[in-house]
């Protein structure tokens, strides 16, 4: 493993302490408790007076003028320079952004022109903005982080003198992508960095009920080299509408099918921006009007309380005579009690053609929808480095053993001469690498006995020591050590044993010493006496990339079917057209699959991002997995951890709702030994997790993130399965009343209970908060993390 740069995202900020009352029953606090005592409805107005009302227009985005505020000269152009984005001299370049009024995502925005001099973003130090005075479902922001990803809180101040606090983040601008992108920055010295840079979108929710007049900015860095600052370029104010209303975002067509009935996939964001409920009588569907398809899977809404967001998927199939990959101009629509409330235009691509090796038809891909609700995988991590598995705990990669003994100030340099003599070369671990114990079936049904829904191994690390039988080289585990098709044993026994489990394929693009292109910059050899070593199994006089790398990346595509590619490093690579055969061939097989490749291959094309051994303050929305190993600093095994030294079953339990709260999947890792076999202190915080997850799974798979907010303080986390319920994740072991103040969509007649108890509970709204009464027997049933789901029935 390998940390990489900063994921392409889009970061979703929420207002944690906005009030209740956008989404709870529009009534005072008082009142609505009296109303839910009485059984009656908790709304300010009566049943039939809702049913009643007509749909209102939603007002228009307001931009608000940031100029008076800017304090930083971040966008350049060729013949304007002089500006500093980042505290190192590098800046956007004007020439490839857009000026003046520009929409993103559907809201239109103020920014900034690129003009010699001038200042164009705020560096967020606590500035008060102040806003237009009235009642706003939202702030949305254009946002960069320099030095990483940049967070904090900001503070919302309402007429009546009080206040809500919001997340307010900027991915880092070296690799954020998003819908404001340039394939280059400008240069301290006026050349051209050819790495794309970028600005994404950040919306905090306000509370509509309260008259908003300014917004504080956090308090992050001053934009300095090395120092993380949060950097906003423009902002909008979404208002509320006074009764019942919809808007729809971000219409467009994917290369995506619905399992249901393999319809190709239109995706859009319908927003409940009045403050009326939809409920299921409102009969709010979402349809697609565009030449040479039609609609055969309506998006239909049953659920969707003031403020709340819903991502839709709307079915179409292809007319005859419909040429896959044609672009059509079409309409996104959303209708309700047969009036049509909102619309979107966008042309459209019908049906998938062959994906072509660049990058612009690489990007039409996604990742698959089955990925998008596993939310929970299994890394394994094994190979060479599974013999000497040494590293000093909690502090390096075992699995970098052969890199890290080259350091003479590496302790695993001197452990190395100390343990197995300076004339032990590297290469000579492949026979102890063994494998005599390995059973492929008892690793796939442990994987599945955790609740995991897919699994991926390495079939090759950056040592280039293949896990298969691969033709191009003899540095495999057929020909060496185990004498094995490592990955045709685990995938055949997945196949069979736990058909219902994906299967995924690690692959380091380069190799630290590979002779044809060393990663590291030499060949093998002695690192004591620096003499040349043979690199085991392998001739040299390759071309890397052609001759190598991508031949053994498509025999892994064709030989066994992977649905995850998790590339790793990136570096020198052929993966436009790699990856272009991995999308034909899954999709033109006789029973198609859905695959997926993560950010790691070597190009700015991916599905999703990958951090590891850490995770994010906010919802992220573009699609990520977090991954670590149960050791605490790696992915390989390391002989020296102690079993204490591991994650706790609920740390697995708290790192996995965590991430799942902010759009994440968790690839969690383990490392077998040289022999096999799983260490037992990893069997058991596996099983651990999956007895967890086989009460409260229905809160984790398949959910999505709440718009509003991923948590509420350290204890608090939140997940929403579309028009069904919305689930409260406790990381404590709640008292005898669970309070949320937060807006948690709950009306009367909706049902609560904790998962594992499934009695109903006693709930009340008071204070713009829900509190739930919780027996003495629902903490009992309990453990690790206690779920409370809000059955939706109104």
């Amino acid at each position: 493993m390998s940390m990489s740069p900063y994921p392409r995202r889009q970061v979703l900020g929420v207002a944690a302490g906005a009030a209740a009352a956008a989404a709870l029953p529009l009534a005072a606090p008082a009142e609505a408790g009296a109303a839910e005592q009485a059984g009656e409805p908790a709304d300010a107005r009566t049943a039939d007076e809702q049913a009643a009302s007509p749909w209102v227009p939603v007002p228009d985005p307001v931009p608000v003028p940031l100029d008076s505020l800017y304090d930083n000269d971040g966008i350049d152009t060729a013949a304007a320079r002089g500006g500093d984005f980042d505290g190192s001299g590098y800046t956007f370049p004007g020439e490839e952004l857009p000026a003046g009024r520009i929409v993103v995502d559907g809201i239109p925005f103020d920014f900034p022109a690129a003009t010699a001099g001038a200042r164009n973003n705020v560096v967020a130090l606590g500035q008060r903005v102040d806003l237009p005075r009235g009642r706003y479902l939202s702030a949305v922001f254009l946002t960069s982080g320099s030095y990483g990803n940049a967070a904090g809180t900001a503070t919302v101040h309402y007429a009546d003198g009080t206040t809500s606090t919001a997340g307010l983040s900027g991915g880092d601008w070296y690799a954020v992508g998003g819908p404001l992108s340039a394939p280059y920055r400008y240069q301290p010295d006026g050349g051209k960095d050819a790495h794309s840079v970028g600005i994404g979108t950040c919306e905090v929710w306000l509370d509509p009920q309260r008259e908003a007049v300014a917004l504080t900015l956090p308090v992050t860095g001053p934009a300095e080299a090395g120092r993380t600052a949060l950097h906003v370029f423009a902002l909008s104010l979404q208002p509320v509408a006074q009764g019942r209303a919809l808007a729809l975002r971000e219409a467009r067509s994917t290369h995506s099918l619905l399992d249901e009935t393999g319809a190709q996939s239109v995706e859009a964001t319908v927003v409940n921006a009045g403050t009326v409920t939809i409920l299921a009588g409102d009969h709010v569907s979402v349809r697609v009007d565009v030449p040479g398809a039609r609609t055969v899977q309506p998006a239909r809404i049953r659920r969707l309380d003031p403020g709340e967001q819903a991502r839709v998927r709307v079915g179409i199939r292809s007319r005859t005579g419909t040429a896959p990959g044609t672009a059509r101009d079409g309409t996104v629509s959303v209708r309700g009690r047969g009036t049509q409330v909102a619309a979107s235009h966008a042309t459209l691509t019908l049906g998938t053609a062959d994906y072509q090796p660049t990058e612009t038809s690489l990007a039409g891909h996604r990742a698959p929808y089955w990925f998008n609700d596993a939310k929970f995988g299994i890394f394994i991590h094994w190979g060479v480095y599974s013999v000497p598995a040494w590293a000093p705990v909690g502090v390096q990669y075992a699995e970098w053993y052969w890199d890290q003994m080259q350091d003479p100030n590496n302790p695993t340099y001197a452990h190395h001469r100390d343990t197995y003599g300076a004339d032990f070369a590297y290469d000579d671990f492949i026979p102890r690498f063994t494998a005599e114990k390995f059973d492929p079936r008892a690793w796939v049904e442990l994987f599945r006995d955790a609740g995991a829904q897919y699994h991926v191994l390495t079939s090759k690390h950056h040592e280039g020591f293949a896990l298969w039988d691969t033709k191009v080289s003899d540095r495999n585990a057929v020909r060496l050590g185990p004498k094995r098709d490592l990955v045709k044993e685990l995938f055949e026994a997945s196949r069979r044993y736990t058909p219902e489990l994906h299967r995924g394929l690690y692959f380091s693009m380069p190799e630290w010493f590979n002779p044809d292109s060393p990663w590291m910059g030499h060949a093998p050899r002695n690192p004591y006496t620096l003499d040349p070593l043979p690199y085991t199994g392998y001739t040299a006089g390759k071309d890397f990339v052609r001759d190598y790398q991508a031949p053994q990346l498509l025999e892994l595509i064709h030989g066994y079917d992977p649905e995850i590619i998790w590339c790793d490093i990136g570096g020198d690579n052929d993966s436009v057209h790699v990856l272009a055969e991995y999308f034909n061939h899954a999709k033109n097989r006789a029973r198609p699959i859905d695959v997926t490749v993560n950010d790691r291959s070597g190009i700015g094309f991916h599905d999703y991002t990958t951090p590891e051994y850490t995770t994010y303050a906010d919802t992220v929305v573009a699609k990520w997995e977090a991954s670590r190993g149960l050791d605490p600093r790696s992915y390989g095994y390391n002989r020296e951890t102690p079993d204490d030294a591991y994650m706790t079953t609920e740390e697995v339990v708290h790192s996995l709702v965590d991430i799942v709260s902010k759009n994440g999947n968790f690839l969690l890792d383990i490392g077998p030994r040289a022999d096999g076999t799983i260490p037992q202190v990893m069997q058991t915080r596996l099983r651990e997790t999956g007895a967890w997850l086989a009460v409260n799974g229905e809160a984790v798979y398949g959910t999505t993130y709440w718009s509003r907010m991923p948590q509420l303080g350290d204890d608090l986390r939140f997940t929403v399965r579309t028009d069904e319920a919305f689930y409260i994740h406790s990381l404590t072991e709640p008292g005898a009343r669970l309070t949320v103040e937060a807006p948690v969509p709950v009306r009367t007649g909706d049902r609560v209970t904790m998962l594992g108890h499934d009695r109903p509970l006693t709930w009340t709204t008071a204070d713009g908060a829900l509190v739930i009464d919780v027996p003495a027997a629902a903490r009992r049933a309990g453990r690790h993390a206690w779920v409370f789901k809000v059955e939706w029935h109104a």
